[in-house]
Protein backbone atom coordinates (compact mmCIF):
# COMPACT_ATOMS: atom_id res chain seq x y z
CA UNK A 1 0.00 0.00 0.00
CA UNK A 2 1.43 3.36 -1.05
CA UNK A 3 1.63 5.94 1.75
CA UNK A 4 1.01 9.65 1.13
CA UNK A 5 2.11 12.77 2.97
CA UNK A 6 -0.51 15.38 2.09
CA UNK A 7 0.38 19.05 2.51
CA UNK A 8 -2.59 21.40 2.18
CA UNK A 9 -5.12 18.74 3.13
CA UNK A 10 -8.05 21.06 3.90
CA UNK A 11 -7.84 23.06 0.65
CA UNK A 12 -9.54 22.37 -2.66
CA UNK A 13 -6.81 20.05 -4.01
CA UNK A 14 -6.29 18.46 -0.61
CA UNK A 15 -9.92 17.49 -0.08
CA UNK A 16 -10.15 16.06 -3.59
CA UNK A 17 -6.90 14.18 -2.96
CA UNK A 18 -8.48 12.60 0.11
CA UNK A 19 -11.30 11.35 -2.13
CA UNK A 20 -8.66 9.74 -4.33
CA UNK A 21 -6.81 8.32 -1.31
CA UNK A 22 -9.95 6.72 0.13
CA UNK A 23 -11.12 5.40 -3.24
CA UNK A 24 -7.77 3.68 -3.84
CA UNK A 25 -7.14 2.48 -0.29
CA UNK A 26 -3.93 4.46 0.09
CA UNK A 27 -2.25 5.06 3.41
CA UNK A 28 -1.64 8.49 4.92
CA UNK A 29 1.61 9.19 6.76
CA UNK A 30 1.09 12.90 7.42
CA UNK A 31 -1.49 15.63 6.99
CA UNK A 32 -0.78 19.37 7.03
CA UNK A 33 -3.02 22.43 6.76
CA UNK A 34 -2.69 26.19 7.15
CA UNK A 35 -5.13 27.09 9.94
CA UNK A 36 -8.38 25.08 9.77
CA UNK A 37 -8.01 23.00 12.93
CA UNK A 38 -11.53 21.58 12.88
CA UNK A 39 -11.31 20.20 9.34
CA UNK A 40 -7.74 18.97 9.84
CA UNK A 41 -8.60 17.15 13.07
CA UNK A 42 -11.61 15.48 11.43
CA UNK A 43 -9.40 14.29 8.56
CA UNK A 44 -6.77 13.01 10.99
CA UNK A 45 -9.26 11.09 13.10
CA UNK A 46 -10.60 9.39 9.96
CA UNK A 47 -7.28 8.72 8.17
CA UNK A 48 -5.00 8.16 11.19
CA UNK A 49 -1.70 9.64 9.98
CA UNK A 50 1.40 9.43 12.14
CA UNK A 51 1.82 13.21 12.04
CA UNK A 52 -0.58 16.14 11.83
CA UNK A 53 0.74 19.67 11.17
CA UNK A 54 -0.95 23.05 11.51
CA UNK A 55 1.08 25.83 9.89
CA UNK A 56 -0.39 28.52 12.16
CA UNK A 57 1.72 28.07 15.30
CA UNK A 58 -0.89 29.80 17.45
CA UNK A 59 -3.26 26.90 16.79
CA UNK A 60 -0.93 24.04 17.70
CA UNK A 61 -2.39 23.64 21.21
CA UNK A 62 -5.92 23.62 19.80
CA UNK A 63 -4.97 20.84 17.41
CA UNK A 64 -3.29 18.86 20.20
CA UNK A 65 -6.45 19.13 22.26
CA UNK A 66 -8.59 17.97 19.32
CA UNK A 67 -6.36 14.91 18.88
CA UNK A 68 -5.74 14.19 22.58
CA UNK A 69 -7.44 10.80 22.43
CA UNK A 70 -5.26 9.60 19.54
CA UNK A 71 -1.61 8.61 19.15
CA UNK A 72 -1.10 11.17 16.33
CA UNK A 73 1.91 13.46 16.76
CA UNK A 74 1.32 17.20 16.28
CA UNK A 75 3.68 19.86 14.94
CA UNK A 76 3.37 23.40 13.56
CA UNK A 77 5.00 26.09 11.46
CA UNK A 78 7.51 25.69 8.65
CA UNK A 79 9.46 23.13 10.66
CA UNK A 80 6.31 21.05 10.92
CA UNK A 81 5.64 21.27 7.18
CA UNK A 82 9.18 20.15 6.41
CA UNK A 83 8.87 17.30 8.91
CA UNK A 84 5.68 16.15 7.19
CA UNK A 85 7.37 16.44 3.80
CA UNK A 86 10.27 14.23 4.85
CA UNK A 87 8.51 11.70 7.12
CA UNK A 88 10.11 8.27 6.71
CA UNK A 89 6.91 6.28 6.13
CA UNK A 90 5.72 8.31 3.13
CA UNK A 91 6.35 7.01 -0.38
CA UNK A 92 5.24 10.22 -2.09
CA UNK A 93 4.50 13.78 -0.96
CA UNK A 94 1.55 15.68 -2.43
CA UNK A 95 2.31 19.37 -2.00
CA UNK A 96 -0.90 21.34 -2.49
CA UNK A 97 -0.26 24.29 -0.18
CA UNK A 98 -0.85 27.69 -1.76
CA UNK A 99 1.94 30.17 -2.30
CA UNK A 100 5.67 30.44 -1.59
CA UNK A 101 5.21 28.62 1.71
CA UNK A 102 5.41 25.45 -0.37
CA UNK A 103 9.02 25.91 -1.50
CA UNK A 104 10.88 24.76 1.61
CA UNK A 105 8.72 21.63 2.12
CA UNK A 106 9.27 20.77 -1.55
CA UNK A 107 13.03 20.93 -1.06
CA UNK A 108 12.73 18.93 2.18
CA UNK A 109 10.77 16.19 0.39
CA UNK A 110 13.23 15.96 -2.48
CA UNK A 111 16.30 16.01 -0.23
CA UNK A 112 14.83 13.13 1.81
CA UNK A 113 14.38 11.09 -1.38
CA UNK A 114 10.59 11.34 -1.66
CA UNK A 115 8.88 11.43 -5.03
CA UNK A 116 6.76 14.55 -5.34
CA UNK A 117 3.24 15.13 -6.64
CA UNK A 118 3.35 18.89 -7.15
CA UNK A 119 0.29 21.12 -7.07
CA UNK A 120 2.15 24.10 -5.62
CA UNK A 121 3.20 25.97 -8.76
CA UNK A 122 4.98 28.73 -6.83
CA UNK A 123 7.64 26.15 -5.90
CA UNK A 124 8.92 26.02 -9.48
CA UNK A 125 8.09 29.62 -10.38
CA UNK A 126 10.29 31.05 -7.63
CA UNK A 127 12.71 28.19 -7.04
CA UNK A 128 12.75 26.25 -10.30
CA UNK A 129 16.51 26.21 -10.67
CA UNK A 130 17.12 24.99 -7.11
CA UNK A 131 14.30 22.43 -7.13
CA UNK A 132 15.17 20.85 -10.46
CA UNK A 133 18.87 20.69 -9.60
CA UNK A 134 18.21 18.94 -6.26
CA UNK A 135 15.72 16.59 -7.95
CA UNK A 136 18.32 15.71 -10.58
CA UNK A 137 20.94 14.96 -7.96
CA UNK A 138 18.64 12.82 -5.81
CA UNK A 139 16.97 11.06 -8.74
CA UNK A 140 13.42 11.66 -7.51
CA UNK A 141 10.46 12.10 -9.84
CA UNK A 142 8.23 15.19 -9.88
CA UNK A 143 4.70 14.36 -11.02
CA UNK A 144 2.64 17.42 -11.98
CA UNK A 145 -0.83 17.77 -10.48
CA UNK A 146 -2.04 20.94 -12.24
CA UNK A 147 -4.44 19.77 -14.93
CA UNK A 148 -2.46 21.53 -17.67
CA UNK A 149 0.92 20.15 -16.68
CA UNK A 150 -0.50 16.69 -16.11
CA UNK A 151 -1.92 16.87 -19.64
CA UNK A 152 1.48 17.82 -21.03
CA UNK A 153 3.15 15.03 -19.03
CA UNK A 154 0.65 12.50 -20.36
CA UNK A 155 0.85 13.75 -23.94
CA UNK A 156 4.64 13.57 -23.98
CA UNK A 157 4.39 9.79 -23.66
CA UNK A 158 3.39 9.73 -27.34
CA UNK A 159 6.90 10.55 -28.57
CA UNK A 160 10.52 11.11 -27.65
CA UNK A 161 11.47 14.28 -25.80
CA UNK A 162 14.05 15.19 -28.45
CA UNK A 163 11.22 15.40 -30.99
CA UNK A 164 9.14 17.88 -28.97
CA UNK A 165 8.59 21.11 -30.91
CA UNK A 166 6.35 23.05 -28.55
CA UNK A 167 3.90 22.91 -25.68
CA UNK A 168 0.36 24.20 -26.14
CA UNK A 169 -0.76 25.45 -22.73
CA UNK A 170 -4.52 25.94 -22.56
CA UNK A 171 -6.31 28.57 -20.47
CA UNK A 172 -9.99 28.88 -19.63
CA UNK A 173 -9.74 32.66 -19.87
CA UNK A 174 -11.32 33.05 -16.44
CA UNK A 175 -14.55 34.85 -15.57
CA UNK A 176 -13.63 38.08 -17.41
CA UNK A 177 -12.75 36.70 -20.83
CA UNK A 178 -13.45 39.26 -23.56
CA UNK A 179 -13.79 42.26 -21.25
CA UNK A 180 -11.93 45.52 -21.79
CA UNK A 181 -9.78 47.29 -19.21
CA UNK A 182 -12.56 49.84 -18.78
CA UNK A 183 -15.01 47.06 -17.97
CA UNK A 184 -12.60 45.59 -15.43
CA UNK A 185 -12.16 48.78 -13.41
CA UNK A 186 -15.18 48.18 -11.19
CA UNK A 187 -15.15 44.38 -10.77
CA UNK A 188 -15.20 43.10 -7.21
CA UNK A 189 -13.65 40.13 -5.46
CA UNK A 190 -17.05 38.42 -5.54
CA UNK A 191 -17.13 38.83 -9.33
CA UNK A 192 -13.59 37.48 -9.71
CA UNK A 193 -14.32 34.42 -7.56
CA UNK A 194 -16.91 33.10 -10.03
CA UNK A 195 -14.82 30.79 -12.20
CA UNK A 196 -16.73 29.33 -15.16
CA UNK A 197 -15.28 25.79 -15.01
CA UNK A 198 -13.17 25.00 -11.97
CA UNK A 199 -13.80 24.87 -8.22
CA UNK A 200 -10.63 26.26 -6.65
CA UNK A 201 -9.48 28.21 -3.61
CA UNK A 202 -9.80 32.00 -3.46
CA UNK A 203 -6.20 32.92 -4.31
CA UNK A 204 -5.96 30.60 -7.33
CA UNK A 205 -9.38 31.72 -8.57
CA UNK A 206 -8.33 35.38 -8.48
CA UNK A 207 -5.13 34.40 -10.29
CA UNK A 208 -7.26 32.76 -12.97
CA UNK A 209 -9.28 35.96 -13.33
CA UNK A 210 -6.14 38.07 -13.85
CA UNK A 211 -4.48 35.32 -15.97
CA UNK A 212 -1.60 35.39 -13.47
CA UNK A 213 -2.28 31.70 -12.95
CA UNK A 214 -1.47 31.03 -16.59
CA UNK A 215 1.68 33.13 -16.32
CA UNK A 216 2.83 31.09 -13.33
CA UNK A 217 2.03 27.89 -15.23
CA UNK A 218 4.06 29.18 -18.18
CA UNK A 219 7.15 29.47 -15.98
CA UNK A 220 6.40 26.18 -14.22
CA UNK A 221 6.19 24.37 -17.58
CA UNK A 222 9.66 25.61 -18.51
CA UNK A 223 11.18 23.94 -15.46
CA UNK A 224 9.05 20.79 -15.48
CA UNK A 225 9.68 19.95 -19.11
CA UNK A 226 13.00 21.64 -19.85
CA UNK A 227 11.75 23.96 -22.59
CA UNK A 228 12.47 27.59 -23.48
CA UNK A 229 9.83 30.36 -23.40
CA UNK A 230 9.53 30.37 -27.18
CA UNK A 231 8.51 26.69 -27.08
CA UNK A 232 5.32 27.45 -25.14
CA UNK A 233 2.13 28.74 -26.76
CA UNK A 234 -0.81 29.82 -24.62
CA UNK A 235 -4.25 29.19 -26.14
CA UNK A 236 -7.54 30.25 -24.57
CA UNK A 237 -9.91 27.29 -24.61
CA UNK A 238 -13.11 28.26 -22.83
CA UNK A 239 -14.57 24.79 -22.40
CA UNK A 240 -11.60 23.34 -20.44
CA UNK A 241 -11.94 20.00 -22.23
CA UNK A 242 -8.48 19.93 -23.79
CA UNK A 243 -6.26 20.39 -20.76
CA UNK A 244 -3.12 21.02 -22.82
CA UNK A 245 -1.24 19.50 -25.76
CA UNK A 246 2.18 19.01 -27.27
CA UNK A 247 3.36 19.33 -30.84
CA UNK A 248 6.11 17.08 -32.19
CA UNK A 249 8.51 17.83 -35.01
CA UNK A 250 6.51 15.74 -37.48
CA UNK A 251 3.50 18.05 -37.06
CA UNK A 252 1.51 15.70 -34.82
CA UNK A 253 -0.36 17.40 -31.96
CA UNK A 254 -1.20 15.13 -29.02
CA UNK A 255 -3.67 16.36 -26.41
CA UNK A 256 -5.13 15.06 -23.16
CA UNK A 257 -8.87 15.59 -22.80
CA UNK A 258 -11.43 15.06 -20.06
CA UNK A 259 -14.06 16.76 -17.97
CA UNK A 260 -12.72 19.53 -15.70
CA UNK A 261 -12.26 17.41 -12.55
CA UNK A 262 -9.01 17.62 -10.58
CA UNK A 263 -9.34 14.07 -9.27
CA UNK A 264 -8.05 12.79 -12.63
CA UNK A 265 -4.61 14.51 -12.50
CA UNK A 266 -4.35 13.98 -8.73
CA UNK A 267 -4.90 10.25 -9.10
CA UNK A 268 -2.51 10.00 -12.05
CA UNK A 269 0.25 11.75 -10.08
CA UNK A 270 -0.22 9.55 -7.01
CA UNK A 271 -0.60 6.23 -8.83
CA UNK A 272 1.49 6.73 -11.99
CA UNK A 273 1.56 4.85 -14.30
CA UNK A 274 -1.67 3.10 -13.22
CA UNK A 275 -5.06 4.36 -14.37
CA UNK A 276 -7.72 2.81 -12.11
CA UNK A 277 -11.37 3.86 -12.20
CA UNK A 278 -11.56 7.45 -10.96
CA UNK A 279 -15.28 7.85 -10.40
CA UNK A 280 -15.43 11.12 -12.35
CA UNK A 281 -18.00 11.98 -14.99
CA UNK A 282 -17.18 10.72 -18.47
CA UNK A 283 -16.41 13.15 -21.28
CA UNK A 284 -19.11 13.33 -23.95
CA UNK A 285 -17.84 15.38 -26.88
CA UNK A 286 -21.31 15.68 -28.38
CA UNK A 287 -22.46 17.30 -25.15
CA UNK A 288 -20.16 20.20 -26.04
CA UNK A 289 -20.76 20.19 -29.79
CA UNK A 290 -17.99 22.69 -30.53
CA UNK A 291 -14.71 23.60 -28.87
CA UNK A 292 -13.30 27.13 -29.15
CA UNK A 293 -9.72 28.45 -29.26
CA UNK A 294 -8.34 31.98 -29.25
CA UNK A 295 -5.24 33.99 -28.34
CA UNK A 296 -4.97 35.51 -24.85
CA UNK A 297 -5.33 39.28 -24.47
CA UNK A 298 -2.03 40.07 -22.76
CA UNK A 299 -2.54 43.82 -23.03
CA UNK A 300 -5.73 43.75 -20.96
CA UNK A 301 -4.55 40.99 -18.63
CA UNK A 302 -1.09 42.35 -17.93
CA UNK A 303 -0.16 39.80 -15.27
CA UNK A 304 0.30 37.24 -18.02
CA UNK A 305 2.61 39.57 -19.96
CA UNK A 306 4.67 40.26 -16.82
CA UNK A 307 5.18 36.53 -16.23
CA UNK A 308 6.13 35.84 -19.84
CA UNK A 309 8.72 38.62 -19.62
CA UNK A 310 9.99 37.24 -16.29
CA UNK A 311 10.30 33.82 -17.92
CA UNK A 312 13.00 35.24 -20.17
CA UNK A 313 15.04 35.65 -16.94
CA UNK A 314 13.96 32.44 -15.24
CA UNK A 315 17.39 31.90 -13.66
CA UNK A 316 17.07 35.20 -11.77
CA UNK A 317 14.86 36.44 -8.94
CA UNK A 318 12.44 38.11 -11.41
CA UNK A 319 9.86 35.26 -11.24
CA UNK A 320 10.09 35.15 -7.44
CA UNK A 321 9.46 38.92 -7.25
CA UNK A 322 6.47 38.69 -9.59
CA UNK A 323 5.02 35.76 -7.67
CA UNK A 324 5.44 37.32 -4.23
CA UNK A 325 4.10 40.70 -5.35
CA UNK A 326 1.07 38.95 -6.79
CA UNK A 327 0.40 37.02 -3.57
CA UNK A 328 0.50 40.24 -1.56
CA UNK A 329 -1.59 42.16 -4.11
CA UNK A 330 -4.26 39.44 -4.28
CA UNK A 331 -4.49 39.49 -0.47
CA UNK A 332 -5.09 43.25 -0.59
CA UNK A 333 -7.68 42.87 -3.35
CA UNK A 334 -9.59 40.23 -1.37
CA UNK A 335 -9.65 42.65 1.58
CA UNK A 336 -11.07 45.41 -0.64
CA UNK A 337 -8.00 47.63 -0.29
CA UNK A 338 -7.19 47.84 -4.02
CA UNK A 339 -8.98 47.41 -7.33
CA UNK A 340 -8.77 44.47 -9.73
CA UNK A 341 -6.47 46.24 -12.19
CA UNK A 342 -4.22 47.36 -9.35
CA UNK A 343 -3.03 43.76 -8.93
CA UNK A 344 -1.14 43.84 -12.24
CA UNK A 345 0.08 47.39 -11.60
CA UNK A 346 1.61 46.44 -8.27
CA UNK A 347 3.19 43.29 -9.69
CA UNK A 348 4.68 45.22 -12.61
CA UNK A 349 5.95 48.02 -10.38
CA UNK A 350 7.57 45.51 -8.01
CA UNK A 351 9.45 43.78 -10.82
CA UNK A 352 10.69 47.14 -12.10
CA UNK A 353 11.60 48.57 -8.69
CA UNK A 354 13.29 45.68 -6.89
CA UNK A 355 16.81 44.70 -7.81
CA UNK A 356 17.00 41.44 -9.78
CA UNK A 357 19.90 39.05 -9.29
CA UNK A 358 20.92 35.55 -10.33
CA UNK A 359 19.58 32.78 -8.10
CA UNK A 360 22.45 31.06 -6.32
CA UNK A 361 20.75 29.95 -3.11
CA UNK A 362 17.46 29.67 -1.26
CA UNK A 363 18.33 32.91 0.56
CA UNK A 364 18.35 34.78 -2.76
CA UNK A 365 14.78 33.65 -3.41
CA UNK A 366 13.54 34.33 0.12
CA UNK A 367 15.10 37.82 0.15
CA UNK A 368 13.48 38.72 -3.17
CA UNK A 369 10.18 37.33 -1.93
CA UNK A 370 10.28 39.42 1.24
CA UNK A 371 11.24 42.58 -0.66
CA UNK A 372 8.36 42.16 -3.11
CA UNK A 373 5.80 41.61 -0.35
CA UNK A 374 7.04 44.67 1.54
CA UNK A 375 6.88 46.76 -1.64
CA UNK A 376 3.23 45.83 -2.24
CA UNK A 377 2.22 46.18 1.40
CA UNK A 378 3.89 49.57 1.74
CA UNK A 379 2.48 51.01 -1.48
CA UNK A 380 -0.40 53.15 -0.22
CA UNK A 381 -1.74 54.58 -3.47
CA UNK A 382 -2.05 52.49 -6.61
Amino acid sequence: MKNISLLGSTGSIGTQAIDVIKRNNLGVSALAAKSNVKALAEQAIELRPKLCVIFDKDKEDELKYSLKNTDISVASGMDGLCEAASIDSADIVLNSVVGMVGLEPTLAAIESGKDLALANKETLVAGGMLVTEVARKTGIRIYPVDSEHSAIFQSLHAGERKDLRKIILTASGGPFYGRTRKELEAVTAADALKHPNWDMGAKITIDSATLMNKGLEFIEAMWLFGVSPDQIEIVVHRESVIHSAVEFCDGSVIAQMGVPDMRIPIQYALLYPSRPESGVKRLGLTDYGTLSFSKPDIDTFECLKICINAAQKADTTAPAIANAANEAAVARFLKGEIGFLDIAKLVGDAVKSIGICKVNSLDDILSADAAARKFVTDTADC
